[in-house]
């Protein structure tokens, strides 16, 4: 059963242009964080747990998926 991101309050990264290739998080939902395309907001959501969403920005921060 996917969760219900219904209430969630979505954000745009402080990172993102005015070109609209951009994601938005909600971090507002208790052990969640959603994440959608901002172009397509009535699209897909991936959800993941509170930690994982933490080691995938630990890994960004550390240059792990860098090319």
């Amino acid at each position: 059963m996917a969760p219900d991101l219904s209430n969630a309050r979505w954000r745009k990264s402080s990172f993102s242009s005015d070109s609209g290739e951009c994601v938005e998080v909600a971090s507002d939902v208790p052990g969640l964080v959603g994440v959608r395309d901002s172009k397509n907001p009535g699209g897909g959501v991936l959800a993941c747990v509170s930690g994982e969403w933490s080691a995938f920005l630990a890994g960004v921060r550390a240059g792990r998926f860098d090319g």
